[in-house]
């Protein structure tokens, strides 16, 4: 398929999640023109019925392909991965690539057998988590804990305000409280807002536990996908959001810092 050297890569998030997976793709393609797209009209999906996310990311990433025809979408989201993925791979004819919870690795690296998982709570129950513990993790202890309220915090970090390390506190202790919990010595942040956090959960947990994030490997599936294709950016990368975005000087700062300097209502 030829692909036009300005088309995009679309980068979908229920917010501002998303922005880690961008960080590591421009590490490896910063030639790459990119969309960002944030539905945060929608967020957050982790409190939705499975149905009201597949029905919503299909028909929003039908209608954004018909308008930015990008060469690739990227749902850089766990919670619409693991629900809406099958969905949208069946309406769009173009590489749709998920974000799932980074348990294989993480089964690599624990040394005590026993891993922590931090994720909404739609994404911890879904039957795609259970397969890929099954897969990748039959022999280590998996434990889940939903922890939503770590999302709005990075959100909140993302618009300039302080983390309250109270909340981090309240979702480490909520895994903690588990059993087999006091020995987790790896945790899969599977929300790709966690690694927004990594320093503040970092700094609860202790440096003998080691947070494992996917956006690296997503990144290089991106980069795989669109090996040997042209890049040539034709305006600024952007950001798009179903709801009106922060106007305040801090957001587009930081905007800018992901190298997103343009941000307009979707």
């Amino acid at each position: 398929m030829q692909v036009h050297p300005s088309s995009p890569i679309l980068l979908f998030d229920s917010g501002l999640g998303g922005l880690t997976v961008l960080h590591a793709l421009r590490e490896i393609l910063p030639e790459a023109p990119v969309i960002y797209a944030a539905d945060t009209a929608g967020l957050p999906y982790g409190e939705k019925t499975e149905a009201e996310i597949a029905a919503r990311v299909a028909g929003l990433l039908g209608r954004m392909s018909e308008r930015y025809a990008p060469r690739l979408v990227c749902i850089a989201c766990n919670t619409a991965s693991t629900i809406a993925l099958g969905m949208v791979r069946d309406v769009l004819e173009i590489p749709i690539v998920g974000t799932v919870p980074a348990i294989k690795p993480a089964a690599a690296m624990t040394e005590t057998g026993v891993i922590g998982l931090l994720g909404t709570a739609a994404t911890i129950r879904q039957k795609y988590v259970n397969d890929l513990e099954a897969q990748f993790a039959a022999d280590r202890k998996l434990i889940r804990f939903p922890a939503p309220e770590l999302v709005h915090a990075a959100e909140a970090k993302m618009r300039g305000e302080k983390v309250d390390l109270a909340v981090i506190g309240d979702a480490i202790a909520g895994l903690r409280d588990r059993q087999f919990g006091d020995v987790i010595d790896t945790v899969v942040l599977a929300c790709t807002h966690f690694p927004l956090l990594r320093d503040e959960l970092q700094q609860v947990f202790g440096d003998h536990v080691r947070l494992v994030d996917g956006a690296n490997g997503i990144a290089r599936r991106i980069a795989h996908l669109t090996r040997g294709q042209p890049f040539s950016r034709s305006r600024a990368d952007r950001a798009v959001f179903t709801a009106q975005p922060d106007s305040r000087p801090c957001f587009a700062k930081t905007m800018a810092r992901y190298g997103l300097d343009e941000l307009a209502l979707f």
